[in-house]
């Protein structure tokens, strides 16, 4: 009883986390806010901005330094993904995508040679990565799965296609799920990095898409692609197991991002409350828009919170499917709540693109899609506590 008496539990982040942070948020406001409604009104890619991002470190958050990479954790890797989102929820669902799934995928799984050749560019930032699952008839159920993989000697041919890739356009290197074996399904499916000097691997249609606009979205083509043996990712038949754990990983970062997405929408209607007077008085005086700030405020904490505990036990080693997906469900949906409340106090304001809230609005919904829609993170869960995960 005394043991537990006496210990403490901390909630505060180290010397070295409130520096990453600062570093993250000094960069956000200087580097990339300035340009997020250019970028967003083009759909451009912000390759500049990338290119900056790989000299500080922050497109190798997860890799050690002798691959190029930072050497940090998933704490280190969620405050900086938040940090971005917090200032263009597009800018981090790219810093989110290519850390935690091409170039971790890669480090995780590949052997030396692969990391050597393919992690180390993408940690340095001097190429981006794409990681391909979905494809037109295949999205939570991978099952479905159509592209296929048929060994030819010391080579596969790739060939199918793959859709909503985030940096399917920019990325040069992606990691790719094909069948090996067709007849067993899930368990038939394999992975490798195709990069694009491999003939017959390209992207083809590129996205319109309501929010996000500068992330790059497009489909990829693979017309027999000839891809080395050596470029599969562990051994055939267990890419989906491999895809389940990056994924894990990814639902992490997802939440980080919901939560930034939230609180840049929560500060721009608390500044904008503060300002607006309507009957004699600023609007956070009125207990409707006070009441909802609140409960604003709350949410976040609460997504916060969750967020952060995930990222601690995967950098515990862990188990920690569970408490990523009820990070992921519960952030994300907090985002899109966020959000529209952050319209409504803007009133008709709300709606123009002269004010912030309506882009974190429109980028906030793809948060609950992407990664395992939230129906798909209530049956991780439920699935966890009956015991069958």
């Amino acid at each position: 009883m005394s043991d537990v008496l006496t210990s403490t539990v901390s909630f505060a982040l180290s010397q070295e986390q409130e520096q990453i942070r600062q570093l993250a948020r000094d960069f956000a406001e200087s580097e990339i806010r300035p340009h997020v409604a250019y970028y967003d009104e083009t759909q451009e890619f912000p390759h500049e901005i990338f290119r900056k991002l790989g000299e500080i470190g922050f497109l190798g958050i997860l890799i050690p330094p002798e691959y190029g990479g930072a050497g940090l954790g998933a704490i280190e890797c969620a405050i900086i993904v938040e940090e971005i989102a917090r200032v263009c929820p597009a800018v981090a669902l790219g810093v989110a995508a290519h850390n935690g799934l091409c170039t971790y995928h890669i480090y995780r799984f590949g052997s030396d040679e692969l990391r050597s050749k393919y992690v180390v560019p993408l940690a340095r930032g001097e190429t981006l990565g794409a990681w391909g699952l979905t494809e037109p008839g295949s999205g939570s159920d991978a099952g479905a799965m159509r592209t296929v993989a048929i060994r030819q000697g010391d080579h596969y041919i790739i060939r199918g296609s793959k859709n909503f890739i985030t940096h399917g356009n920019v990325g040069s290197i992606a990691v790719v799920m094909a069948l090996t074996d067709p007849d067993k399904g899930k368990r038939g499916i394999s992975a490798f990095v195709v990069d694009k000097t491999m003939p017959g691997f390209y992207a083809s249609k590129k996205e319109n898409k309501v929010g996000m606009r500068c992330s790059d979205t497009a489909s990829l083509a693979f017309d027999d692609v000839r891809v080395p043996a050596s470029n599969r990712l562990g051994d055939e038949g267990e890419g989906f197991q491999q895809a389940l754990a990056i994924l894990d990983g990814g639902r992490i970062t997802i939440a980080a991002l919901s939560v930034g997405l939230a609180q840049g929408a929560f500060e721009a209607a608390m500044r904008y409350a503060q300002e607006r007077v309507q009957f004699g008085k600023p609007i956070v005086e009125h207990q409707g828009v006070a009441m909802k700030l609140a409960r604003m405020n709350m949410e976040i904490e609460a997504a916060r919170l969750l967020t952060y505990r995930a990222a601690w036990l995967r950098d515990q080693g862990k188990p920690f499917r569970r408490e990523a997906s009820q990070a992921k469900l519960f952030a994300s949906e907090v985002a899109v709540r966020t959000a529209e409340d952050a319209v409504q106090i803007h009133g008709g304001y709300g709606y123009i693109k002269e004010y912030p809230v309506e882009k974190y609005w429109r980028d906030s919904k793809l948060l609950t899609i992407g990664e395992g829609t939230s129906e798909i993170q209530r049956m991780v869960i439920a699935r966890s506590l009956l015991g069958k995960v």
